[in-house]
């Protein structure tokens, strides 16, 4: 059991790391969109209890404000 729960957070830290690395070459405004979209995704499904809509639902309406977070008019 403690082989299974080391390798699912060696797995995590190696998922977030490369998805930090993934951003690199993103704009600011493509990266207010990509944290907006995972904040989003993450409310959604708490706020629904898991519900793939209500994921899905999040990340969209995520997406929208990150993207217009700091939109210069």
């Amino acid at each position: 059991m403690a082989s299974t729960a080391k390798l699912i957070a060696t797995s995590a830290m190696l998922i977030g790391t490369l998805g930090l690395s993934a951003c690199s070459g993103m704009s600011t405004r493509d990266r207010n969109t990509a944290v907006g979209a995972g904040v989003g995704a993450v409310a959604g499904s708490v706020l629904t209890n898991g519900s793939a809509v209500g994921t899905v639902g999040g990340a969209a309406v995520g997406g929208v404000i990150g993207n217009q977070v700091d939109k210069r008019h």
